[in-house]
């Protein structure tokens, strides 16, 4: 009697190595996975870094060598140069000093400009310059100065300048010589007020009274201006209203407009307008700032500022 058929299978036991082969194997896949699970590190290292150029290859135009953290470099294939580097540039100091002169016209105070080798000595170059008089232009416009040569400063504390003045032969000539002085000086920021040892020091506002009705701070005269100018100022006319024009070299007007100051009819305030002109050449010109009579509309209080009008393309 023939019984079921029983099928046998047959399982090997793994030994003791292929055991650990598989642990091994199986410890590799999990670190696979963790890796391609974990969030991406990638990223740019920047551009290689370039040798520096050699000595021979770069010239330079200041003994002065600024600190790494202040230098800039042009970037390399840029059409763009970087700009020349000279002595007081490489230092911070600017190579140049615009001065306001005041000087004296029929009595009254008026402002015009120089342009000097810069200095630390500024105050000192101020009243040198105010001393040495105005220029061939600025007497042909009637500024004088009444400043004697050997006026200094002998100290500046907390806003006061100390100036030795020589005294004046009379007390408006004295006045006047005081004001040029003041008004030169307190254009810089250490400087609020003069003491000339004689009274209290003094700032600008103890001599408005020697300002023109209209002042034309710029441009000064014998400027050469370009179209648009700008003409700025201070004034106290009827309600604040200044007009300005700008004439050519026969007298012709080329332009004219109006501007309200910050102030005016009883106080000073400060005013700007920009006028645009047209001229074929290079020639003299005036700049003129006044006020409108109000009973036959007149130019009054007229301020002339001679100028180069120079011409429009």
């Amino acid at each position: 009697m023939t019984g079921p058929t029983t099928a046998w299978r047959y399982r090997t036991v793994p030994g003791p190595q292929q055991t650990e082969r598989r642990r091994v194997t199986a410890a590799f896949a999990v670190l696979l996975l963790a890796a391609g699970c974990a969030p991406s590190r990638s990223g740019s290292l920047g551009p290689a870094p370039t040798a520096p150029a050699p000595a021979s290859a770069t010239t330079s135009r200041s003994t002065a060598v600024a600190p790494p953290s202040t230098t800039t470099s042009p970037t390399a294939g840029s059409s763009t140069p970087a700009p020349p580097t000279t002595g007081s540039a490489a230092t911070g100091r600017p190579e140049t000093l615009t001065l306001e002169l005041w000087y004296v016209r029929q009595g009254q105070l008026v402002p015009t400009r120089r342009t000097r080798p810069a200095t630390v000595a500024t105050s000192r170059l101020a009243l040198a310059e105010l001393a040495a008089g105005p220029t061939r232009r600025e007497a042909d416009a009637g500024l004088v100065t009444l400043l004697p040569d050997g006026a200094e400063v002998s100290r500046i504390v907390s806003g006061v300048a100390s100036v030795r003045l020589a005294a004046a032969t009379d007390p408006v000539t004295a006045r006047l010589r005081q004001a040029q002085v003041v008004y030169t000086l307190t254009q810089f920021p250490t400087v609020r007020r003069v003491d000339f040892g004689t009274s209290a020091p003094a700032g600008r506002a103890d001599h408005a009274d020697l300002l023109a009705p209209i002042v034309v701070t710029a441009p000064g005269i014998g400027d050469r201006v370009t179209s648009p100018v700008t003409v700025t100022g201070s004034a106290d006319v009827f309600e604040a209203t200044v007009n300005v024009r700008v004439l050519d070299a026969a007298g012709r007007q080329l332009a004219t407009g109006f501007t309200t100051a910050t102030c005016g009819t009883g106080c000073r305030g400060g005013y700007r307008l920009t006028l645009s002109y047209r001229v074929s050449r290079d020639q003299a010109g005036t700049i003129e700032a006044y006020e409108v009579s109000a009973v036959d509309g007149s130019p009054a209080k007229v301020v002339a500022v001679p100028v180069t009008l120079t011409a429009t393309r």
